[in-house]
Order: structure tokens, then sequence, then C-alpha cells
């Protein structure tokens, strides 16, 4: 045999791994806190998941894991290794998902709500007919889809600046200028609205919180804002609902209150060219290239990126 110079046998010595399936019974007890569970989950006993941690710990010569209660929980050192250990297993899952060919028969498409039911759901039907033989999943939803648990296919999210990701690939969709609304009676009632800091002398309506009052503010030139206040009503749906029942004004943009707008039931309270974000289609970056999801993008560029404001 050849010689291995001493250094590289040192490095090598110094990070050879434990066997991957003690760390698998690790990852597993130390998400679900229970060794019967793991067992389970990889089809065997839970005598065999206790050898594998106990075999693990020795190896590592560190605690890993402690009883609590009728169950385990992670020591320090085991939480640190186990965020390791989890994120390790999510990139091999990704990458075994990526590589491997799959006969795929469904789409599943995660979508804040909003866009979800006025712009997606009156044109599914379309989007069917251009995606033969696969099955439609539209999940209307403010979670975030964890990717590398394959939990969904693609994602149409509402951010202010692309998402960062070295596994994932954003393409931006549409950036629709942002405008408040309200009934038109509540406008009846306060005549007059002229300029940004008119706004300041209205109940206000906001989202999860104040910050997207405060963002369109500053971009419409409006400095040394007061504290505001209002209902915070965490969803943009319900948001604008409030100001379509005469509670006050909130911020909207035409993809969502087109209709309204059409019908009367809100106003534009206030013209100015102010954008806060965009809509991002989020995609695996090893999916970004699949027929369906090609044909995803062509269409929600259509309807999306042709759409108001663009």
């Amino acid at each position: 045999m050849a010689d291995v110079p001493a250094s590289d046998t040192g490095f090598r010595a110094m990070t050879r791994l434990p066997s991957l399936t003690a760390l698998r019974a690790f990852e597993a007890v130390g998400r679900t806190a229970s060794v019967r569970a793991a067992g389970e989950e990889l089809s065997v006993s839970p005598t065999v998941i206790s050898r594998h941690l106990q075999n693990l710990q020795l190896e590592l010569e560190v605690d890993l894991l402690e009883p609590r209660g009728r169950g385990l929980s992670l020591t320090p050192a085991g939480e640190m290794f186990h965020a390791h250990v989890r994120q390790a297993f999510d990139v091999l899952r990704l990458a075994v998902r990526e590589v491997r060919p799959t006969q795929r028969d469904s789409l599943n498409i995660w979508c804040i709500p909003g866009i979800a039911n006025r712009c997606l759901l009156p044109r599914l039907p379309e989007l069917q007919d251009r995606l033969k033989g696969l099955e439609i999943m539209l999940q209307p939803t403010l979670a975030r889809p964890d990717f590398t648990r394959a939990e969904a296919d693609a994602e149409i999210v509402y951010l202010a600046n692309s998402p960062p990701g070295q596994h994932l690939r954003a393409e931006l969709l549409a950036q629709p200028q942002v405008f408040p609304v309200a009934s038109p009676a509540f406008q009846a009632r306060f005549p007059g609205i002229a300029q940004p800091t008119d706004l300041l002398l209205l109940p206000l309506i906001h989202e999860e919180s104040t910050r997207q009052w405060e963002q369109w503010f500053g971009k419409a030139g409006v400095a040394d804002l007061p504290v505001l206040r209002g209902p915070r009503l965490w969803h943009a749906h319900l948001a604008v609902e409030a100001a379509r029942l005469g509670q006050g004004i909130a911020l909207a943009n035409r993809f969502i209150v087109e209709d309204d707008l059409a019908a009367g039931r809100l106003v534009e309270v206030l013209s100015h060219p102010v954008r806060l974000g965009g809509y991002y289609l989020v995609v695996p970056t090893g999916r970004w290239r699949d027929p369906s999801i090609l044909t995803l993008r062509v269409w929600l560029k259509r309807i999306l990126g042709n759409g108001p404001d663009e």
C-alpha cells in the first residue's frame, strides 16, 4: 500500500464520522423526544434505538440526551449537535429528491391567502388544462413551507426582497403599487384627504404590526412619524374586510382589491406611487426547469406580471 502522509492520516482520524445509522437514530430521537416514536419512524425496536444512542455517546465521549419525565431531552451539547445533524439530513433528503427521477402526479402550491383566493382560484381550471395529468394542490397559508421536507413544490409569497437560500430559486412575479383604501361611506365622513400626512389623523387598520404603514409613510416622504395606533388583524384580507365595513383605512394593492374597487365597495383614498415589496415564486433549485414548474411560472407571470400597475 502506498505511503500516506502523516498529516493526511491525522486529518482522516479527526474527521471520521460516527455510524450513519446511529446519527439517524439520534436525529429522530432529538426531534420526537421519544425512543419509541423514533423506533416507529425508523421501523426498528426501541432497544435498537437505545443501543445506537449509547454507542454514539460513547464514541463522541459526550452526553447528548438526558431523561425528562417519561421521555428524553437534549443536553446543551446535544442541542448544538442535533441542529447540525438535522440540517445535514435535510440536505441529504433534498439531494436525493432532486437527483432521483420521479413520476409526479400532483403539484403542491403554497400561496398567501389573498392571491390564492382572488387571483388563482378563479383561474384554476385554466392552469389545470395546462398541467395535463397533474393534480393541483393549492394551499392558502401564511406559513412558509420547508422545501427540504417536500412540504411544497412551489411557493407564492409576498416579500420585501428576493428570499435568500442556497437551495432555493426565486422569481419576482409582480411588484404592485400599494395604496390606502376605505369604504365609500368612510371617505364621505372624512373628505379632503390630499396628502399622506392627512392619514395620520384617521383610524388606520394594520396587519400583524404597524410596520407596513410605517414603511408606506416612509416611502411617501413622511418623516418623524408618531406612534401609530389602530387594530392589528394579522391577515391582509381581514384588514381589507375591516376597511369594507367602514372601520378605517387599510393598505392594499390592486391584485387584492380590484373587484371591490370595480364594484364600489372600496375606494382608493389617496393615490401615491409607493411599492413596498413584490410577489415571488419560490422553488427548489433542482426543480426550476421541471416542465410543471415552467408551466406554472409562465402562467403566473401572465396573470400577475401583466396585471394592474405592471
